[in-house]
């Protein structure tokens, strides 16, 4: 098992070793994000690159995680609900990110924010919430459910509402994010 992975299973309550594995893959978010690790270090046509994005798509249909092989995530990705998850192919996630179902991390297709949005590490994104255009969301910051964001957001960062503000605070994931591989 290689870092990356053993830091998205220890994500999920502190999972490790073999047994840990086999247990973190009855879990879906774990076992979609597990094929994917091993999808994206694989050439696209090869056998075993064959295999494990057919078993992405299966489980993207089965899941409705649309987390695209190409996306750039950091190590301890946690998937925390079974639903709908839209990720763009072009954006950047940083090491142990939180998304809840219902998120799109997406593009925006004109004006001055055309482009694709950049999280930083220990970001915590609530359900439904929206994450659109060339943005930077800084490190150890929140996302409360149901938030738009398109603006860029600084450190240490509560963001909350529709149409979203900023809140300043010193830990605003404490709490949120657990079992942060160092």
């Amino acid at each position: 098992m290689n870092r990356i992975i053993k830091a998205d299973l220890y994500r999920y309550d502190g999972l490790a070793g073999i047994k840990g594995l086999f247990t973190g893959l009855a879990i879906p978010g774990f076992r979609y994000m597990f094929l994917l690790r091993k999808a994206s270090r694989l050439p696209k046509y090869s056998i075993r690159g064959l295999i494990y994005r057919l078993f992405i798509r299966r489980y993207r249909f089965k899941y409705g995680y649309q987390i695209p092989v190409s996306a750039q995530i950091g190590e301890g990705f946690y998937i925390g609900h079974f639903g709908t998850i839209v990720v763009n192919p072009n954006a950047v996630i940083g090491k142990n990110c939180n998304v809840a179902h219902n998120v799109t991390i997406g593009q925006a297709n004109r004006g001055k924010l055309k482009g694709y949005p950049t999280l930083g590490n220990q970001v915590w994104v609530g359900t439904g919430s929206v994450i659109v255009g060339n943005i930077t969301i800084g490190s150890n910051v929140l996302i409360a459910p149901n938030s738009f964001v398109n603006f860029d957001v600084p450190d240490n960062s509560l963001v909350i509402g529709n149409p979203a503000k900023i809140i300043v605070k010193d830990n605003p994931i404490e709490g949120y994010i657990n079992y942060v591989s160092e």
